[in-house]
């Protein structure tokens, strides 16, 4: 939503928040709502979050990680009814990543980036002929630095 002069962020009890526009609540998957989230290095040296798979949201959707340093998210899904995916493909430097999550399941994804970079992430699932859940919006950004 552009030209909101009014935006309000709140944290909530989960560690999600929400940003409120003149009584309206949007997730705090709206890019300009949200900043980009450092993924922590653990002290065995993996990189490791949490991401939230909602109805048509990531969130965190903007991470930043390391390059040459592995990366575990542990995926989880929210919603009752809908899967969704988690998908960054980006042949050229060889980093390609996919998995299904099911409704209300979780599963955790394994990947080392080769290299600096931006890369989307996107949910390609779709009840046809209905649009993709990334043509609704659930897409991100993996920043390698």
């Amino acid at each position: 939503m552009r030209g909101v002069v009014s935006r309000i962020f709140a944290p909530c009890a989960s560690g999600i928040g929400i940003v409120l526009l003149a009584g309206t609540a949007l997730a705090a998957s709206d890019p300009a709502a949200a900043p980009p989230f450092v993924v922590p290095v653990s002290p065995d040296g993996v990189q490791r979050t949490t991401v939230i798979l909602d109805s048509y949201s990531y969130q965190p959707n903007h991470l930043v990680v390391e390059a040459g340093k592995p990366v575990e998210l542990t995926l989880t899904s929210v919603t009752t009814i809908t899967p969704h995916n988690f998908i960054i493909k980006d042949l050229a430097p060889g980093l390609s990543v996919e998995q299904d999550v099911s409704a209300g399941k979780t599963a955790t994804v394994k990947f080392t980036p080769p290299q600096r970079g931006f890369y989307t992430i996107y949910c390609d699932k779709r009840l046809w002929p209905m649009p993709s859940h990334r043509d609704k919006g659930m897409e991100g950004a993996l920043e390698v630095r």
